[in-house]
């Protein structure tokens, strides 16, 4: 009995593979929307694929660069410019004026003290009186006294003047000696000079996250009077925040661990962009003295006493090993002992008792 192989019909073609998703679902896709030569057509717009973190496989989200952080700019059109300010001389010519403007008047009224006409050697005026006339001439030469000797100011080396009139800025005043202000300005004394302050202790870390007691001398001095003065409230408090907001980013090390010098470089190059949009100008801030907190200072004693002590004892076993090999080498090569496996570790052993001993009397 004969078995018939069923025959496949060539129309059906070879037979298809299993689904390797069982739970995938397709779709047929037209062969003309697959091969499109319509010139019309307009292309869809692609836009990026983003790749995001997928839960379980471990893949990391990418990183994002932040965001630069805002620098502060006072008022644009605040900046420093001189004022316009009198040499000396004139004011005291015009308090001059004003003074022997109403000596004139009071002899002109009849009222001048005899004192005063024996002292001037004038003669006796017949004067009627104060009347409207004098009092015009006493008001006026009194206000010119006034403001010939009201507005005598004197510049110093290192000081300079910011006025102001009605809260508008007016301009600076650099001079120095005898010179005439306008009396209605308000002026608002700076100092100009060089300064250095040493801070109290503030707030640190170090790179693995130790707190510390930094303190730091700051070397600085105002360069633009405008901002310093009407840019910010209180620029000297500003400069404060400023070095106690950078002492909390850059990391700060113990003397003999790392190096301070980077730290302060860090320190002075970020406290003098913060400190530049408010006319000050920043040389140097350096740390001058690094301690522990007070919470963790015994605990970091104790820790850098026992790596001192281990670092002590690894140096002497160095030194107590090379020592007895060298010994060990010598009397082998010049044979003067002929020394077997069991002799030669006896005597090693008993080198190393010997070296280690006298090291601990030589350090004690």
């Amino acid at each position: 009995m004969s078995t018939t192989t069923p025959q496949t019909p060539e129309s059906e073609g070879p037979p298809r593979s299993p689904r390797l998703i069982q739970n995938e679902s397709t779709t047929e896709i037209p062969v003309h929307l697959l091969f499109r030569d319509e010139p019309d057509a307009a292309s869809v717009p692609l836009k990026p694929a983003v790749v995001a973190r997928r839960h379980g496989t471990g893949e990391q989200p990418r990183l994002r660069h932040p965001a630069p952080r805002p620098v502060p700019e006072p008022d644009p059109g605040l900046a420093e410019r001189p004022a316009r300010v009198l040499p000396g001389t004139v004011g005291v010519a015009a308090g001059t004026c004003g003074l022997a403007g109403c000596l004139a008047t009071s002899w002109w009224a009849g009222v001048l003290p005899p004192v005063l006409l024996e002292t001037l050697t004038v003669p006796a005026s017949s004067g009627t009186g104060l009347g409207p006339a004098q009092w015009a001439a006493y008001t006026g030469a009194a206000a010119l006294g006034l403001v010939g000797f009201g507005g005598l100011a004197r510049g110093r080396t290192g000081r300079a003047w910011v006025l102001g009139l009605f809260g508008r800025y007016r301009g600076t005043v650099r001079r120095t000696g005898l010179m005439w202000v306008n009396p209605l300005l308000l002026r608002r004394r700076v100092d100009v000079r060089l300064r250095h302050w040493r801070s109290e202790p503030m707030p640190a870390a170090d790179a693995s996250g130790v707190a510390l007691r930094v303190s730091v001398l700051v070397v600085w001095r105002v360069r633009d009077t405008a901002r310093a003065v009407l840019g910010v409230e209180d620029h000297e408090a500003y400069l404060r925040e400023c070095v106690e907001a950078a002492l909390a980013r850059v990391p700060v090390e113990m003397p003999g661990e790392g190096s301070v010098a980077t730290a302060g470089e860090t320190l002075t190059r970020l406290v003098a962009a913060e400190s530049a949009p408010v006319g000050l100008e920043v040389f140097s801030v350096q740390p001058v003295r690094v301690e522990y907190a007070p919470e963790v200072a015994a605990a970091m004693h104790r820790r850098r006493i026992a790596a001192l002590d281990a670092r002590h004892r690894a140096s002497v076993l160095t030194s107590v090993v090379d020592s007895v090999e060298d010994t060990v080498t010598r009397l082998t090569m010049r044979g003067l002992v002929e020394l077997d496996d069991y002799e030669r570790k006896a005597l090693v052993k008993d080198l190393t008792v010997a070296f280690c001993s006298g090291r601990g009397e030589t350090s004690a």
